[in-house]
This record gives structure tokens, sequence and C-alpha cells, in this order.
């Protein structure tokens, strides 16, 4: 395929050109996305927890991921995807952006990481009919046009019994006023326009798209120490939440 990113009803032109604009920062953990990086660490722990203790398995070991296919949808440079592969997950990361995949691609090359990735919507593998033991779709649904659509198709990529881990920020005036006024306007810990408002994602939403053959396991709030930048649980869903969804078995 040779063009720089696809096109899908999903797929809001604005965010693919903002992303390509900072695909070559992914891996500087002092640039724009050091605040990804950080969170990274904190959701991998929690994807860890949460799917071991659905799919009966030690958390405490190696590989605890090992034989589970993961799809990383929206994969960026690669940050969680090799964090899931190292694991043990046989991983597959779609992005709508080529320049995203190029700099995923050679810095798992250079961490001789074994991870497929593809040029690639969520529509495209829906219609493909591929799934997955896992789905993760992390700081994704808040970019995307036609979200109940776009849930609908992620929905059918994971098997029945698989897990899917949704992580969003709540469309509130508390997440307004902390993740976009205080982190893009006033902290400037992320560049000004990563995110706007109208299109923040509610918890119920994502539970309409994902529909009545989903059902909700685990949700937490997440927030961050504006001090020394340390994530930590919360019962407060407000700003940031994560949720863990189980495809039921039909």
């Amino acid at each position: 395929m040779t063009t720089d990113h696809l096109s899908a009803p999903s797929i809001d032109p604005a965010e693919v050109a903002y992303f390509e604009r900072l695909a070559h920062r992914w891996w500087d953990t002092e640039g724009p996305f050091w605040p990804l990086h950080r969170l990274n660490a904190f959701r991998v722990d929690y994807i860890r927890d949460q799917l071991c203790r659905a799919l009966e398995r030690d958390p405490d070991i190696t590989l605890p991921f090992a034989g589970l296919r993961v799809l990383d949808i929206g994969c960026g440079g690669g940050i969680l995807s090799e964090a899931v592969t190292r694991l043990g997950a046989q991983v597959t990361g779609i992005d709508i952006t080529d320049k995203n995949l190029r700099v995923a691609r050679m810095h798992a090359q250079q961490s001789e990481l074994d991870i497929n990735y593809r040029l690639a919507s969520v529509e495209q593998l829906a219609e493909e009919g591929v799934q997955f033991d896992v789905v993760l779709n992390m700081e994704v649904v808040e970019h995307v046009e036609h979200l109940p659509d776009f849930l609908a198709h992620c929905a059918q990529l994971v098997r029945p019994s698989g897990l899917m881990i949704v992580s969003s920020i709540n469309r509130t005036p508390a997440a307004w006023v902390m993740a976009i006024w205080g982190a893009e306007l006033i902290l400037r810990w992320l560049p000004r326009g990563t995110h706007h408002y109208h299109k923040l994602v509610r918890p119920t939403e994502v539970a309409a798209g994902l529909g009545d053959a989903y059902q909700l396991r685990h949700i937490t709030g997440v927030r961050v120490n504006p001090f020394n930048r340390v994530f930590s649980y919360t019962r407060w869903l407000v700003v940031n939440y994560m949720q863990v969804w189980q495809r039921r078995d039909v």
C-alpha cells in the first residue's frame, strides 16, 4: 500500500495529520509523548493483572501472556505493543498512519521483538473476519469519528469469551478542566489540540457501542499527581478511566 494513511468512516483526517507531525517523537521519553510513556508502565500492570485474573493465569511468571493473540488498536510507535510482546503475547498492532508504523517497525527490530504491524483500520479487520483473544483499545476512542460504528467493528474482533480493554477520558466538565485546560494549556504536558472536548467518551457510550454481547468485568478511574507525575487508581471516573469487557460465550 503506497498511501501514507488509510481512509475509513471512523478516521478523522485532522487527527491523522496531528499524529503524523509527531510520529518521529514516539520514543523520545522527554518529548511530547512523555505522558504516554509514564502511563504505559501503569496501564501494562493493569492489563497484566486483569487479563491474568480473567483468564486464570499467573501474573508473576515471566511470560503470563504466552499463546495469547493480542490486537493493539492505534498502536502508534509501538509503545504498548512492545510491552505486551515482552509478556509473551503474539501481538498485531494496527495504525492508520504509515509514519507511525515505520517508527514502530524500526524500534521493534532494534529491540529484537517479533510484532506484526499493519496499516489497517478496524473496519478492514472486521471485514477480514479475524479475531483475537484480547483487543487493546487504549486512548483511541476519543480520537475517532462515528464512535458507535467504530466500537461495533471493534466488538467483532474479539473471540467469544475474549476480552477488550478500553481506556479513555470521560466527557465531563472536570475532564475538560484537568485533561484539556490543565494538561494542555497550563502544565503543557501535552501539545495543544491533543484532545477535543466534544470527542471525549463517556463510559456509558462505550457500553452502548459494544452492545449486549459484552459484559463489564472491571472499571477504574485513573489519576495523576501533578507534582511527581505518578499515576494511580481512583474510584473517581470523571476524568480518566479504564474498563475490562468480556465477550459473552454464545
